[in-house]
């Protein structure tokens, strides 16, 4: 059988959405998922947010953090089950997310997969739906940036044990380098649904971002050179392109 399931938010001054992301995941805690959140020190209700809601929460800590992939290490070594999932403080999980997963990894053995990701449905700040995003993690399409939608996939703990935390020295693009760190050797699976609503926009959608992901690519010795100035060149256009398509209320999300 698959494990449990720990769902780690990071959260910062982020009052404004807390509580419905929170209202979208507690209907679904029971025996198979535990809460964890990891506030940076907030300075707006999100401690009291988090007060609130504490009989719901398996662990919180609220303390200035050096960024989100600090805050999910913490939340890491919080957890005592064997997958890991990590939900944007604005995010919303479906209805089923957690079922479907629990489903899935039911017919499972644990080390059969490092990562189950699904699918999720981008919004724009207005809530009306725009796309929908995520696909399975396939080798070497992977070194085009993330296929995946991350939020709400689940980690198994052992890729952790194996492969180290995420490296805090990076600000965007630590998750896209955690699971590179296997190269051709990721097991990953991926179910047909939609588990995540998440907002578009904010710093994973930007030139910043590519400009991560290069760096993510350079230090990784099992890429040439070449190639790695290809796939930036690659994603530095299509970004332009999509940005520019924004100007004229399009958007373009392959």
């Amino acid at each position: 059988m698959g494990g449990k399931i720990s769902i780690i938010i990071a959260t910062f001054n982020a009052g404004k959405y807390l509580q419905e992301c929170l209202n979208s995941i507690i209907p679904q805690l029971n025996g198979n998922c535990a809460l964890i959140i990891i506030d940076g020190g907030s300075k707006d209700d999100t401690v009291n947010i988090i007060e609130k809601n504490s009989e719901f929460i398996f662990y919180t800590i609220s303390e200035p953090d050096q960024g989100i992939y600090d805050a999910w290490n913490k939340g890491i070594k919080a957890s005592n089950n064997d997958w890991i999932m990590f939900v944007g403080a604005d995010d919303r999980l479906t209805s089923n997310a957690i079922e479907d997963y629990i489903n899935f990894i039911e017919g499972t053995k644990l080390n059969d997969y490092d990562i189950i990701s699904s699918k999720r449905v981008m919004v724009d700040l207005k809530g009306n739906k725009i796309s929908t995003v995520g696909a399975l993690w396939q080798w070497p399409r992977c070194l085009s940036g993330m296929p995946i939608s991350h939020p709400g996939a689940l980690h198994n703990k052992s890729l952790f044990q194996e492969h180290g935390i995420f490296n805090i020295d990076y600000k965007i693009a630590g998750d896209f380098e955690l699971l590179l760190r296997k190269g051709p050797n990721l097991k990953s699976a991926f179910i047909d649904v939609v588990t995540i609503e998440v907002c578009e926009g904010g710093v994973s959608d930007s030139y910043l971002a590519i400009k991560e992901y290069y760096k993510v690519l350079k230090n990784k010795k099992f890429i040439s050179t070449a190639t790695t100035y290809r796939l930036y060149l690659t994603m530095y256009i299509k970004y332009t392109i999509k940005k520019s398509f924004r100007l004229f209320n399009i958007n373009i999300h392959s």
